[in-house]
């Protein structure tokens, strides 16, 4: 029995009210061709641009760039979002009957396709995180020592940047292979000076090798935000738009703060976290707060601090850092009418992910490793968005649905963990047989908006 039909068969009986959902869904979609997404996706280490509209019914998967390795708890979702794409077009055509044998071969027939049809999955790549941000990054030691700890990983230059090998030896078989650390070692030296291209060309690599493994296609096309999207707007573009909007005045920031749980009495997080001259952009590392005349935004004052970011799943102790020291005022109408090239920042993911052309997204374990709040802060966010109470006119301007997608979610006490040492975050490259990540089984729970 290959390894596509024995996770495509667990999926279908433990996770059956998902592709119900999802199939439910597909049945009321409407197709907006209006909207144009730029995508992108890397083969033989180059990457290719495309353009995807939105006949499609997109479901969201996500990588990070805080390390170039593709961990277990990535793999896992994008497989997750292949089956819910693949069976719920299968039951969407054929109707919700029992699945049989039959069944159960033709998806895995679709499965080893690149996605086609009206449900598209797709890699959704954050590239304002730091680079080292859950100390699983084999380039760790010059990351810090070149000054970059704290940069977003989209300004992250490699030319300065070489395998710790106290890392590696420390972690070898459990966070990361020997594979792993020749594949990126090559990488460093094709990738142009840009971090995110090199890690995008070892995840792809990687999960290339893995689809001829497990039978899946796994190289799915992927859109980088929200740098990559700030850097190629202008000033009337869709983030500038959202940024905009929600530093309008007092009014508009605080029913910001109210749809992400936060009062608006501190005046301490930052909507958008704008970058240091010295190049610091970890969200992490930087305080803030902002200051009003009456209602207007007078201006927001930042600091940049080393802060401690996260330990790796192995030792609890080995924290990953954010080197930084800066402090700096911005002008409120630099956000008011925001200009990125002027003012280069980071929004919070519950506001730029209102360009992501998602209907539907996978999360890795909520409610253990992934935290509620954020899935809270985005669905207010949107609902607030369709109320018109927030960021109007999104539809009319921009031809964006602000509506919620439909929230899927790797259950926790489920999710595929190293064979021996159970953590999440090794690589693919520290499991021998791909067969003991198949038997673990693949489960995945609906989150319903209430």
């Amino acid at each position: 029995m290959d390894l596509a039909y024995t996770i495509v068969k667990d999926f279908l009986q433990n996770s059956w009210m998902s592709v119900e959902t999802i199939v439910k869904e597909l049945a009321n979609f409407k197709q907006a061709q209006e909207m144009k997404t730029r995508i992108f996706h890397f083969r033989n280490e180059k990457g290719n641009e495309s353009t995807a509209d939105s006949r499609h019914f997109f479901l969201r998967a996500s990588v990070e760039y805080s390390n170039p390795q593709v961990t277990l708890e990535e793999l896992q979702g994008i497989i997750a979002a292949r089956l819910l794409e693949v069976c719920g077009t299968h039951c969407y055509n054929y109707g919700m009957q029992e699945m049989d044998k039959k069944d159960i071969d033709e998806i895995c027939e679709m499965l080893k396709k690149p996605p086609q049809g009206v449900a598209i999955s797709f890699l959704l790549n954050t590239d304002d995180v730091e680079p080292d941000r859950y100390s699983a990054n084999p380039l760790r030691e010059s990351i810090v020592n070149s000054g970059q700890s704290a940069f977003p990983s989209a300004s992250v230059k490699t030319n300065e940047l070489k395998i710790d090998h106290n890392f590696t030896s420390k972690y070898e078989g459990v966070l990361i292979s020997k594979d792993d650390v020749d594949l990126i070692t090559h990488q460093l030296q094709t990738s142009n000076n840009s971090y995110v291209d090199m890690v995008d060309a070892v995840k792809y690599e990687q999960l290339e090798n893995a689809s001829e493994s497990l039978g899946i296609n796994l190289c799915i096309n992927s859109i980088r935000m929200p740098l990559a999207i700030l850097e190629k707007e202008t000033s009337d573009g869709l983030l500038h738009y959202i940024i905009s909007q929600v530093h309008t005045d007092f009014d508009s920031i605080e029913h910001a703060y109210n749809c992400m749980g936060r009062s608006v009495r501190s005046r301490t997080t930052l909507l958008t976290i704008p970058h240091s001259e010295k190049g610091y952009g970890s969200k992490r590392a930087a305080r803030g707060k902002i200051y009003f005349d009456g209602k207007k935004l007078k201006e927001v004052h930042v600091n940049y601090r080393t802060t401690l970011l996260y330990s790796n799943d192995i030792d609890e102790a080995d924290i990953s850092v954010a080197k930084a020291d800066d402090s700096f005022t911005v002008d409120g109408n630099r956000l008011v009418n925001y200009n990125f090239r002027d003012t280069p920042s980071s929004p919070q993911f519950s506001m730029y992910s209102l360009a992501s052309p998602e209907n539907a997204a996978v999360w890795h374990g909520i409610g253990v490793y992934g935290a509620p709040s954020l899935l809270k802060s985005n669905t207010a966010v949107r609902l607030a968005c369709v109320k018109g109470s927030l960021i109007r006119n999104l539809m009319e301007e921009y031809r964006v649905s602000p509506s919620v997608p439909l929230n899927f979610n790797l259950v926790p006490k489920n999710m595929w963990g190293h064979p021996i040492h159970r953590n999440i975050d090794a690589s693919i490259g520290c499991v021998d047989n791909l067969k003991d990540l198949a038997n673990m089984g693949m489960r995945v729970e609906y989150l319903p908006t209430s």
